[in-house]
């Protein structure tokens, strides 16, 4: 499992990356004690962001609405999964 920093983390590595770039993203992640492709991440979202880093991970949602959409979306994928079992044990013990 990843590790979670808090938007302040990453704000302040993104502030410290651009300041000494000279490092180069293994160097500054070494320092910082976290992974290169992260910092690397971070850089280009706030880059694209005003200097913000945004928090929103992939356990997060922009609404109730969107959360209740996955949950409903995950549920359906079981079903199916399961309707899925169901048909082939039945084909199984019908022969």
């Amino acid at each position: 499992m990843s590790k979670q920093y808090d938007k302040q983390f990453k704000e302040n590595a993104v502030q410290y990356y651009l300041a000494y770039k000279e490092l180069g993203w293994n160097k500054c992640a070494e320092n910082l004690g976290m992974s290169r492709n992260a910092i690397r991440s971070w850089v280009k979202t706030a880059a694209e962001n005003a200097g913000e880093v945004p928090t929103r991970g992939s356990g997060n949602y922009a609404s109730d609405g969107a959360k209740e959409n996955a949950r409903l979306r995950k549920e359906l994928r079981d079903t199916k999964d399961v309707l899925e079992i169901l048909k082939k044990a039945i084909s199984i013990l019908g022969n």
